[in-house]
């Protein structure tokens, strides 16, 4: 098969495609036909060597984390309901001490475990989105079948450490396989097409679980002014609209050229970056590093709250309280929850290009050098 090929650690464009053999599923995993891939951080931060003093990143690798596709074969125990002992070579529960060393984006995933100047916390209801809250690993995971389409989010075998259910070998590539047992993996309703099933994984997860962390309602948070940096990325344009349906007056960051998109999906004002109004009631940062948050902190009013999702983990500011929202297990809900939000309409990724396969490696390239509004999708075969 042809895969996206790291040989080893430096910027995308030293990437290559190339043929490799097609990873065969063990016990507890499935092997996928892959028709979509988008890209996240991780992929192009963790070949960089910006995390290589804490991870040892084995090459050659093959990025890709959100995908979507065809199920292919079946490893041995995928087709038996849950609590039948599938499984193979994960951990179940999260133990990853986040006051590690780990940077600012290894991607934009976050979730249930919320850590920093307010302690820990979990659960809560995220407004607007379906399922319950506090799944956790494994429930709610059923078998698979070959033929089944499928779509989610998995990490790269190299952060097993790390506590995720979710691991494979690799999305840019014409096959992977991953672990059956997992909420991070869910079935593709047919109403989902395969771009947008495999723009969504990482940034609906997350802007659901900033939303339940949030705890916004619009029966009691109508007007809170809301501030959101990075607003037209791709986790900030998936969470725009959620927030314009509490009623919050949200506040985005923007260049002038991005202004009208980000209104578009719901922003009262528009600032740019570092510019940032006094006396919000809520920010949430989703593209500042963690140790960088003195001037988004300095506009939240006493008594505010601040979350933010990228490392390291921010410190605690006087007066506001400052969270680190995390999730490696799926207590805010799993990827079946964000697929029932998707096709009732509550959830959708913004997709800023689409790449055919030939051009991944420039699909990388773009994503760690040209500015972008939303996601960037490859197209690794052709569908319906």
């Amino acid at each position: 098969m042809e895969a996206v090929i790291a040989r080893q650690y430096g910027p995308p464009r030293q990437h290559e495609i190339a043929e490799v053999p097609i990873p065969e599923p063990g016990p507890g995993q499935i092997q996928v036909r892959i028709a979509a891939v988008s890209i996240n951080p991780a992929d192009v931060r963790l070949v960089s060597g910006d995390f290589r003093a804490a991870i040892d990143l084995p090459f050659p690798h093959i990025p890709g984390n959100d995908f979507a596709g065809t199920v292919t074969a079946l490893g041995e125990g995928v087709d038996r309901p849950v609590g039948e002992g599938i499984g193979h070579d994960v951990g179940g529960g999260a133990s990853w001490d986040v006051s590690g060393g780990v940077g600012a984006g290894v991607g934009e995933r976050v979730g249930a475990v919320v850590v920093g100047g307010g302690g820990v916390v979990g659960g809560g209801g995220v407004a607007g989105a379906s399922g319950d809250v506090g799944a956790g690993f494994g429930e709610g995971v059923g078998g698979y079948s070959v033929g089944d389409e499928v779509f989610g989010f998995a990490t790269p075998r190299a952060l097993r450490h790390m506590g995720s259910s979710s691991l494979s070998t690799g999305a840019l590539a014409e096959y992977a396989v991953f672990e059956a047992r997992t909420p991070f993996l869910a079935h593709r309703p047919p109403e989902l097409d395969v771009e947008q099933a495999a723009a969504l994984p990482t940034v609906g997860l997350t802007a659901r679980a900033l939303m339940a962390s949030a705890d916004l309602r619009s029966d009691t948070h109508a007007g809170r002014r809301v501030l959101v940096v990075g607003a037209t990325g791709g986790v900030g344009t998936t969470l725009l609209p959620l927030l314009a349906e509490t009623g919050a007056h949200v506040i985005a960051t923007a260049r002038p050229e991005d202004a009208d998109l980000v209104r578009a999906l719901g922003a009262k004002e528009v600032v740019g970056y570092g510019d940032y109004p006094a006396g919000v009631d809520l920010a949430f940062n989703v593209v500042v590093a963690g140790d960088a948050l003195d001037g988004i902190a300095a506009a939240v009013k006493p008594g505010g709250r601040l979350l933010t999702i990228t490392f390291p983990p921010p410190p605690a500011f006087d007066g506001i309280d400052v969270r680190l929202v995390l999730d490696m297990e799926g207590r805010f809900g799993g990827m079946a929850e964000v697929a029932a939000d998707a096709v009732a309409g509550r959830l959708r990724a913004r997709i800023d290009r689409t790449y055919a396969f030939g051009d991944a490696v420039q699909a990388l390239t773009d994503f760690a050098e040209r500015h972008k509004t939303g996601k960037l999708v490859v197209r690794v075969r052709s569908r319906a």
